[in-house]
């Protein structure tokens, strides 16, 4: 058995360097990955080895990558196994792709682009994949936003995403990569085939949302506001001037803009009385609440209860909704699909195909930004 020469402690520097070149994204988060294979998909792959052994990995030729006592345990092609502390994949030829399946299950996602670095973490496997800025947008926007959509939406999206990874480039830099692939920080599910994706991330390259003070912005958006976005306080408790309440008359006749559910009355009342309503729940009229726009709180006499609070404890798609005492049956009339602060995707599709540019669309959702290069934007370091 050998050791790798790979093995390093990462340090990630937030300077003007990272602008301009790669991101470092933890794949499989949420799979604590015990081992993984490795398969090049395109191009070709090198691993060296601290005995100066090169092994290299062709189109079709794979790797098995484990966790063995705190390390990694490396088996490719017909070449000894060997363990290490940590191995890097590097791709040679500018054209290098690869896929992963872990822990023995099918590929959920498709192809990567770039390097692959492992690191044996606490009986799982840290895979990060190093990949060129631009490429990561755009599977950002492929993952966040799907695909056959106006381009001018995707442009739109690529800025946020854009926007969104440089202002958390550190998030995770204790943890040896800058962001993950889970919704915790951005869904990413590999690189994009899609043309019109890839061309409108690069068509928007270096491009992000600023506010007055050219500092980032919490690029925050959802599925479906409602009618209505949420001003930020109404979910984060602190408010942001770009992320006020917005009429939006794009999203109503999306697919997502309205939805009910059905509780029975004594579960309901079953339900406020463990969060706290200690009234005379015998009149059941007190219970019915219909806000003319959002609120913070849901009120029943003098109760009141987090709508944002209320909409996680009972699994609801927004925290935007009306309460009806019908019968034996207390049905909830909600409207839109998410947080609801900052950017509607709905009405933001619908902007984009009646002819709206992204910068119009996201002027019209952030109040007051400026679109600007990331260079000239206010990096906090």
């Amino acid at each position: 058995m050998v050791r790798n020469l790979f093995f390093s402690i990462l340090i990630i520097i937030s300077s003007p360097s990272f602008l301009t070149g790669q991101v470092r994204i933890r794949l499989f988060t949420s799979n604590d990955p015990s081992y993984a294979v490795f398969s090049v998909s395109a191009g070709r792959y090198e691993i060296n080895t601290y005995s100066g052994q090169t092994i290299i990995l062709k189109a079709g030729e794979l790797a098995m990558i484990s966790e063995y006592n705190g390390r990694l345990a490396i088996k490719a092609r017909n070449s000894a196994a060997f363990e290490c502390d940590s191995v890097i994949f590097s791709g040679k030829t500018g054209n290098d792709l690869f896929t992963l399946r872990v822990n023995g299950k099918t590929p959920l996602r498709q192809h990567y682009s770039g390097d692959l670095q492992c690191i044996p973490d606490l009986e799982t496997i840290l895979l990060i994949n190093i990949c060129d800025i631009e490429s990561y947008v755009a599977g950002v926007v492929k993952a966040e936003g799907g695909s056959g959509k106006n381009i001018e939406y995707f442009k739109t999206q690529a800025i946020i995403a854009r926007t969104y990874m440089y202002k958390y480039f550190n998030k995770h830099a204790v943890d040896r990569y800058n962001l993950c692939d889970e919704t915790h920080c951005q869904a990413f599910n590999g690189i994009t085939n899609d043309s019109l994706i890839t061309g409108a991330s690069y068509e928007t390259k270096g491009l992000v949302a600023v506010g007055p003070d050219s500092t980032l912005i919490i690029s925050a958006f959802h599925s479906n506001c409602g009618g209505e976005t949420s001003p930020a306080e109404f979910v984060w408790l602190t408010s942001q001037p770009y992320l006020k309440r917005v009429t939006d008359p794009w999203c109503r006749s999306s697919r997502n803009a309205s939805w009910t559910k059905s509780i029975s009355f004594d579960s309901w009342k079953g339900y406020l009385s463990e969060i706290g309503f200690s009234g005379d729940s015998s009149d059941s009229l007190i219970f019915n609440f219909s806000p003319e726009s959002r609120v913070n709180d849901y009120r029943a006499d003098s109760f009141t209860y987090p709508m944002r609070q209320m909409r996680t404890d009972l699994n609801l798609r927004s925290a935007f909704f009306k309460i009806s005492v019908e019968g034996d049956s207390v049905i909830i009339h909600g409207k839109g699909y998410g947080h609801g602060v900052g950017l509607c995707q709905e009405g933001a599709m619908v902007m984009a195909a009646r002819g709206y540019t992204f910068s119009q669309i996201i002027d019209f959702y952030y109040s007051g930004v400026r679109i600007v290069d990331v260079k000239d934007a206010q990096v906090i370091k």
